[in-house]
């Protein structure tokens, strides 16, 4: 197994939480009683004496998600444990659910083309600490990227993922679109993106201190004047201007109703406990051309979620562990994209953020400051920034840019190296 990295700066976590950046952990030098000792065997390369290798920053002006090699890489063993019933199953339901609809305001060819990774010139206030703090045994958290590290989705548009895997470029391209479409359609329809786009937040509670608690199952989202207000005044734009106590409600009513709707339907939005979704969350033909989609993307890129997934479900399956999911995407298409890939029981929207506004380091930044500085942190990811950020921090990084590093990232989990 080769082609990945994981790495430490020397000297992290010194004393009782020690990472070494030796080429392997070892009973002399490990000095974190969770880790058993690390022989000199196949994971070696994942724990280089050089922190950051040089090959990796060669042109700080390729995009990360931008492959090195053109070789085709053959998957050198099928997947095995669990699997993604979304994925394999036609039969796995999609739930219904009941909320207004945000209005249309763009074209389906316009939001088409709007890209995942656009910058967003939303401004808010947010809480430092939005969430409960962690149970006192936690003990490690896995910082996790989404996009060409759990979902291939970027360079399936570009056709980079087809050039590099020997794969058709059309093809690529043609599913990347229609992923696109339907990750929009979603947030669109579903989650106000079409209200939120201009009003984007780091994390779902950053405006809930402007949440007044009111009850919501009777309220019209589509007539309470926002969308208008939020167009006419450029309220959320860079301009720093913000609306009074009734707009902000407004924005803080349409985040509280989407955490509702994220947590109704994380455990079954693609699992098989269905109630009636003939008016459901995407419509029965929506919901049957999606469940297609995701098994075409499956064998065009070599079960690469299904991967990703056997290494977050085994993380999660830990008492003392955490996933969190740092994205470039906005916060809105990027709770569209975790629902639609059956990765929110992985990932609590609590343990979501968009550097969108701020940037990864940032976003390292906010989930220290909740989890505090004792626990052991792994950032999981396949660009420049992540890692970047996991060294500013001294985190360690494993790099994710093949299916071997997902499932070298599984088998070292699975034997509890990390």
């Amino acid at each position: 197994i080769s082609g990945s990295s994981f790495t430490t700066s020397s000297g992290i976590y010194a004393g009782n939480n020690s990472l070494t950046n030796s080429t392997g952990f070892n009973s002399s030098q490990q000095e974190y009683p969770s880790y058993p000792s690390f022989g000199q065997g196949q994971y070696a390369q994942y724990y280089n004496s050089s922190p950051y290798p040089s090959h990796y920053m060669t042109n700080s002006n390729t995009s990360p998600t931008t492959p090195s090699t053109n070789a085709t890489y053959q998957l050198q063993e099928p997947p095995s444990g669990i699997t993604s019933q979304a994925v394999t199953d036609p039969a796995a339901e999609y739930s219904t659910i009941h909320s207004p609809s945000t209005p249309i305001k763009d074209s389906d060819s316009d939001r088409l083309r709007r890209s995942s990774d656009g910058k967003s010139r939303g401004r808010g206030r947010r809480n430092n600490n939005p969430s409960p703090p962690p149970d006192s045994d936690l003990e490690r958290v896995f910082i996790w990227d989404l996009d060409e590290t759990i979902i291939i989705f970027h360079s399936l548009l570009t056709g980079s993922y087809a050039n590099r895997y020997g794969r058709d470029p059309p093809t690529s391209v043609s599913l990347g679109l229609r992923m696109e479409e339907m990750i929009f359609n979603l947030a669109d329809t579903h989650l106000f993106f079409n209200d939120l786009e201009e009003c984007d937040q780091v994390h779902i509670d950053d405006v809930s201190s402007d949440d007044n608690g009111q009850d919501l199952s009777t309220y019209n989202f589509g007539t309470d004047g926002f969308p208008a207000a939020a167009t006419s005044a450029n309220l959320c734009l860079a301009t720093g201007v913000r609306g009074g106590v009734d707009w902000m409600r407004k924005l803080a009513f349409r985040y509280r109703r989407v955490k509702e709707i994220y947590n109704t339907y994380k455990n079954n939005v693609g699992g098989k406990h269905a109630i009636i979704y003939s008016t459901g969350l995407l419509g029965p033909a929506k919901r049957e051309a999606w469940l297609q989609l995701r098994a075409e993307i499956e064998a065009l890129t070599d079960s690469w979620l299904t991967l990703a997934l056997k290494a977050l479900t085994l993380i999660h399956s830990r008492t003392n562990c955490v996933n969190i999911l740092v994205t470039t995407t906005q916060l809105i298409p990027a709770l569209a994209k975790v629902l639609l890939y059956g990765l929110g029981v992985v990932f609590p929207i609590e343990n979501i953020y968009s550097a969108t506004k701020i940037g990864k380091e940032s976003c390292f930044e906010r989930i220290i400051q909740r989890f505090g500085r004792k626990v052991v942190y792994v950032v999981i990811g396949d660009g420049v920034e992540e890692e970047q950020g996991a060294k500013k921090h001294a985190m360690p990084f494993w790099r994710i840019s093949s299916h071997s590093d997902l499932m070298a990232l599984h088998h070292a989990l699975e034997l509890e190296y990390l």
